[in-house]
């Protein structure tokens, strides 16, 4: 049993000696070095190789290494390969510490006393309690009710919305694109966490903009494409909203030339909100691998439709 693994080669190493540790029946082989493709019966990867099945005839299982699997072309994967994102818990931590730390940075005021900083103004504001600040979150999956949990403990005023219908403690939940306004409206900061599909990609536009009480604060976590650019600088210097914190763009990098590198309002940070780690991760690919065994269902088992 040969698994394949296409990713960052450094954390490539500790794949391989935690198969070597854990899993010693299962080799464990690193791009390019793929060896016989016949005895290549699961692929973990970043972005797959182009025609799959050709090139691994008896490949059984697509392991992505991210949580999301919108790098992925699915129309050109063979129909019948299984195709699992990856549900490692350090992933969730790593984006419940990014939120957590850019709501409190937002909700403290810190860009403006960062402004003053440099301005050397010495000038203290009125300060909001977490029970006044209200903070949504678009996308209520793992990540997203993980990111709620915690911001429940600092008081904030939270609500969510969702395609699905969702019952969250402490949490007032919206659902469906006719309650996306209202959910909208009661968001001082909001949290983008969806998943990239058909429907979101560039679900952060000028109509959302304007839904959202004016000088709101953007987070976005989900991917780049979600976001219109030319709509949220032009929310930003018109006032609507007063901060945008990005850490996906589209393209990654983007160019040099680009106006987020400069602009007074944006943060911006190099996809860091999370990454997958081979010792958190490893748990969860090798129960995935004895569950497809043993021919129980998958954890994470992406459906093509949704994209998710």
């Amino acid at each position: 049993m040969t698994l394949l693994y296409k990713a960052d080669p450094e954390r490539g190493q500790a794949w391989q000696r935690l198969f070597q540790e854990r899993a010693p029946d299962i080799a464990f082989r690193q791009w390019p070095d793929v060896g016989n493709l016949e005895e290549i019966r699961y692929l973990a990867c970043w972005q797959p190789p182009e025609d799959l099945a050709r090139r691994f005839p008896n490949l059984e299982v697509l392991f992505a290494t991210s949580a999301g699997v919108d790098q992925f072309d699915l129309g050109l994967l063979p129909p019948e390969l299984p195709v699992v994102r990856m549900l490692d818990p350090g992933i969730v931590a790593g984006m419940v510490e990014y939120a957590t730390l850019m709501v409190l940075a937002l909700h403290r005021q810190l860009p403006r006393y960062l402004d003053q900083q440099g301005a050397r103004r010495w000038q203290e504001h009125a300060l909001v309690t977490a029970q006044s600040r209200r903070v949504g979150v678009l996308g209520l999956g793992q990540i997203g009710q993980a990111v709620l949990e915690r911001l429940a403990t600092f008081g904030f005023a939270l609500s969510g919305w969702s395609r699905s219908v969702h019952d969250l403690p402490g949490v007032h939940c919206h659902a469906g694109a006719e309650q996306l306004p209202a959910f909208l409206a009661d968001c001082e900061i909001l949290i983008c966490l969806l998943p990239l599909t058909g429907e979101t990609r560039g679900i952060l536009d000028a109509h959302l903009f304007a839904a959202l009480p004016r000088g709101a604060s953007l987070i976005n976590l989900g991917r780049g494409a979600q976001l219109v650019e030319a709509d949220l600088l032009a929310a930003l210097d018109g006032g609507q909203l007063s901060q945008a914190v990005l850490d996906v763009m589209e393209p990654e990098p983007p160019a040099a030339g680009h106006p987020f590198w400069q602009h007074p309002r944006i943060w911006l940070t190099p996809h860091v909100g999370a990454m997958t780690v081979p010792e958190t991760a490893f748990g969860v690919l090798l129960d995935n691998i004895r569950r497809h065994q043993r021919g129980e269902p998958l954890s994470g088992l992406v459906d093509r439709q949704r994209g998710y």
